[in-house]
């Protein structure tokens, strides 16, 4: 998704035991040599140095694990002063035509503001997430300025229903506001710093266009499965039947 959206320089913040995720975007030159010799593996060679060349991927491992703040705080050279998309590894969210991260860089493009991407989920799962008190657009009510965030807010509290789900993009000023942002229980808070940029009238949300799977829980993985293997070109009509089959069942 980011490379799709045209980034060509990205850091994957992970911890101990996350070594599989470093490989799947090296090169597997045992793997890569097998399946070139073997003319009926052409496309399948071809998928496997994708992942090597989708991008620059880099990797910095988080050594405590402080929350999402902290974790932002480990790019803080990578990043440098240029304005930086950040993906929480929870969400999956598909829109092959229109990316959900190039939908929030256009907007940063155009506004010179932070960008969050939101969703209107249901009353009762706000607490879960948090509630933004918005004025929408007129020329374009998906996109909306930001004038107040409440992190997993009571009922009393919730301003909207719109929550921030898994994609923003940030001026590098956000930096040295996270660092100036007490901790909360040992966390380093990203959503109090993005309410500080909130109240300086510099942070736009963008209702986003695309379906979002939340991998933090189970159900979430199996509809991200199950969408994944309807888009797969070789698989689809076989998964589609097979589906169709069961559901007959049921």
């Amino acid at each position: 998704e980011a490379a799709a959206a045209g980034i060509e320089d990205i850091l994957i913040i992970t911890n101990r035991g996350k070594g599989v995720i470093e490989d799947h975007f090296d090169h597997s030159y045992e793997l890569e040599d097998k399946l070139a010799k073997n003319p009926s593996k052409k496309k399948l060679y071809e998928d496997v140095l994708h992942c090597s060349n989708i991008a620059n991927v880099y990797f910095l491992r988080q050594k405590e694990t402080k929350g999402l703040g902290h974790a932002i705080m480990c790019a803080k050279s990578f990043v440098g002063n240029e304005p930086f998309a950040i993906l929480y590894g929870d969400d999956v969210i598909i829109n092959n035509e229109y990316p959900v991260t190039k939908q929030l860089c256009d907007v940063f493009e155009a506004t010179g503001k932070g960008v969050v991407g939101v969703k209107e989920v249901p009353r009762k799962d706000v607490p879960k997430y948090c509630s933004l008190d918005v004025t929408h657009h007129e020329d374009n009510p998906k996109v909306m300025d930001v004038h107040n965030i409440i992190e997993k807010p009571t009922d009393e509290q919730i301003m909207s229903c719109y929550s921030i789900l898994g994609r923003v993009v940030m001026p590098p000023e956000i930096f040295g506001i996270i660092e100036n942002t007490p901790p909360v229980n040992g966390e380093v808070g990203f959503t109090a710093a993005m309410n500080t940029l909130a109240k300086q009238g510099r942070l736009n949300a963008v209702d986003f266009i695309g379906n979002r799977f939340d991998m933090g829980n189970k159900l979430g993985i199996l509809k991200a499965n199950c969408e994944m293997g309807l888009r797969h070109p070789e698989l689809k009509d076989d998964f589609k039947a097979y589906l169709k089959e069961l559901v007959s069942k049921l």
